[in-house]
């Protein structure tokens, strides 16, 4: 594993992998959202301006949710990490120090996004349409960035599976870097290879989302249908989750990730079946 990899030489500042990761994901997020905006908005000319607008946008949402969701979570549990931030409420803008939820920059990122579309003048929905694709191929770039630090790893796999081969399975090095969240308990072990199998998932969920939007028949079709996916999913890829830090419930039986999927894909599976006779009108005729 690669927590830091490598130094600028001269300065000695180090180039950490999951920020670079996430990095590079946001930046193929932000690429694929004009392209998909020049196809499939309205104004396929001035769209993909007013897309990038919102992109700038979406950084802050991303990391303000994320944040804030992890407070909530630490705070909610009692932990000692959740006392601290009652201590001293100022450490909750630390985000350096690490503490986000998915989740929670999903959530803030689709509520600065419809505002910043708005403010932009895009149909907002159906640009969440379009930026849920590009964002959720941007989240399989970052997760390797949580494969590369070791963060949100898997349980240990039963020694009858442990000939799986990589990326369901994970040998952990026996000799672990200075900085990895592995755990040195982890060392040399075989893990759930989560954080790639967390890749694989965010573009499949992608590539639904863009199959339905190429054919939707109203504004958020496609978003709801990749939360739909989205939710089913990552509930079953904690079911192999083995960090117990990033929130579990009722004595470890369930997840903070597994609560917020049962409850989105509840909410989104009836949305899609109360929407499904619905077609939204031309983009001329709902603006007048």
């Amino acid at each position: 594993m690669h927590p830091i990899l490598f130094e600028i030489p001269g300065l000695g500042f180090p180039v950490r992998s999951f920020g670079l990761m996430v990095a590079l994901g946001f930046l193929l997020g932000s690429f694929l959202i004009g392209k998909l905006a020049a196809r499939h908005s309205d104004d396929p000319e001035k769209d993909p301006q007013r897309f990038s607008n919102v992109t700038v946008w979406l950084v802050v949402g991303v990391i303000a949710g994320a944040r804030l969701m992890y407070v909530l979570v630490e705070v909610l549990r009692g932990s000692r990490t959740g006392q601290s931030f009652r201590d001293d409420p100022l450490s909750i803008l630390y985000v350096w120090q690490g503490g986000l939820v998915m989740y929670g920059g999903l959530i803030g990122a689709m509520a600065v996004g419809l505002w910043a579309a708005k403010r932009e003048g895009l149909r907002p929905w159906r640009a969440l349409d379009i930026g849920l694709v590009g964002g959720y191929c941007g989240q399989a770039i970052g997760r390797v960035g949580c494969l590369l630090v070791g963060d949100d790893y898997g349980k240990v796999v039963p020694e009858h599976l442990q000939w799986l081969p990589f990326p369901i399975t994970l040998h952990v090095p026996a000799v672990l870097p200075h900085d990895s969240l592995f755990g040195m308990e982890n060392a040399g072990k075989i893990l759930w290879a989560t954080q790639p199998l967390m890749s694989i998932k965010a573009l499949i969920v992608a590539f639904i989302g863009w199959q339905v939007l190429k054919h939707r028949r109203y504004g958020g079709q496609a978003a709801l249908w990749m939360l739909f996916s989205y939710g089913v999913l990552r509930f079953s890829v904690e079911l192999l989750r083995g960090d117990a830090v990033r929130g579990v419930w009722f004595g470890g039986a369930i997840s903070t990730s597994q609560i917020v999927s049962i409850v989105l894909t509840s909410v989104c599976g009836g949305l899609l079946l109360k929407f499904r006779g619905r077609r939204d009108a031309p983009p001329a005729t709902a603006a007048g």
